[in-house]
């Protein structure tokens, strides 16, 4: 019954104020869509812009969707790196650890070699008031004395070199501890880094399903908005068509009648037909039928409404009248677009046989007799 500007909407830009925005089309937008009075002639252009705003909805949703699955894949990521620095992190704690307990081994065997070497010179000073010569003498012979001082000389030097391997032992565990507590601080700067960035984008991912939700809320409420008018607007038309005392109404269900698969599959409003009318529509299956028949179809998109053909039809040289003839448009006067309907025959009582799409505005086909009067008819 209409024909919808192709204009397309800008693509709204989501910014981090979309709580606001959202509020504010909540809060105000649907309140003063029911405030207005409703008018039988303004449903569909009203259909329309709440139509455009889904379709602006539905793009930024699915935007968001979109966002939020790259989130949650950099989530996965970072939860993965997390594992890996923590794996890292065990093992560096766990050599840092032996490293201490090696330290400390360490400083109890010096203790421990310190202790013996200190008794080794307390006995050789032991007697230190007996001149050598008298040590001597009281020896069974020089082999003994020399034997003994032998000793006592070589286990100092073993005790002293003992302690010394001890001592460079323990300076490169103490080297090796400030390495390892070195990495191991890195490792966990890294892992408190990744951790702020994974709380950072679990906010951010939150915060897109909070904006997505939002918007399908809205989507939800626009859409239960649209089912209301078209109601309101399927009422109008109801009663403003019992003049034409109608019958034999006949849905067409998933038929077409003849109308291009390619139209009457997809979408309703969804696509332009070669006339420049919206798939689905009254005006498109009427201009198809035209000319299917071979005669000429003008282009009228832009001011093809229904209500608009008659004066676009003698602007292009072709007759109208309220005589109805087989093969010409009958248009009605409802609504605010109108209505076209193609004749297919004349019955004996004198009510017209018509087919057309849209009747009960639900972009179907149909078929019904009709009284004529009233109807004007454009002779294609």
């Amino acid at each position: 019954m209409k024909v919808k500007t192709t204009t397309k909407l800008l693509r709204i830009k989501t910014t981090r104020k979309w709580l606001v925005l959202v509020a504010l089309v909540i809060g105000i937008s649907a309140p003063l869509t029911y405030m207005r009075s409703v008018f039988a002639d303004s449903y569909d252009s009203r259909i329309s812009s709440i139509e455009s705003e889904i379709g602006s909805y539905q793009s930024e949703a699915a935007r968001l969707a979109e966002q939020s699955k790259s989130l949650q894949q950099e989530l996965d990521s970072l939860a993965m790196q997390k594992n890996i620095i923590q794996a890292q992190i065990d093992l560096s704690q766990a050599k840092y650890d032996k490293l201490i307990a090696d330290i400390a081994e360490n400083e109890k065997k010096l203790v421990s070699q310190q202790d013996v070497l200190s008794t080794i010179i307390a006995d050789m000073s032991v007697g230190t008031d007996v001149t050598p010569i008298e040590v001597l003498a009281g020896s069974d012979s020089v082999g003994d004395y020399v034997s003994t001082q032998d000793y006592y000389a070589n286990m100092q030097d073993q005790l002293q070199q003992s302690v010394k391997d001890v001592i460079e032992i323990t300076k490169q565990l103490e080297a090796q501890k400030i390495d390892a507590e070195r990495v191991l601080n890195d490792q966990k700067s890294q892992r408190d880094a990744l951790a702020a960035k994974e709380a950072e984008q679990s906010k951010l991912l939150a915060d897109t399903q909070g904006a997505e939700g939002a918007y399908q809320q809205i989507i939800g409420q626009r859409e239960s908005q649209i089912a209301d008018l078209r109601a309101q607007q399927a009422a109008a038309n109801a009663a403003a068509s019992r003049t034409y005392s109608i019958s034999g109404l006949t849905p067409g269900g998933a038929g077409c009648g003849g109308y291009p698969a390619i139209w009457c599959n997809s979408v309703q409003d969804s696509l332009l037909d070669n006339w420049g009318m919206y798939n689905r529509e009254c005006v498109s299956y009427t201009a198809w039928k035209v000319a299917a028949s071979g005669r000429y179809m003008p282009c009228w998109g832009g001011r093809g409404n229904a209500n608009q053909w008659p004066a676009s039809a003698r602007e292009d040289g072709i007759s109208t009248g309220s005589e109805p003839q087989v093969g010409s448009v009958a248009i009605m006067y409802i609504g605010y677009y109108g209505h076209a309907m193609y004749v297919e025959s004349i019955n004996s009582n004198g009510t017209i046989h018509v087919s057309q799409f849209n009747w009960r505005v639900q972009g179907e086909f149909s078929e019904m007799d009709i009284n004529p009067n009233g109807l004007t008819f454009i002779y294609f």
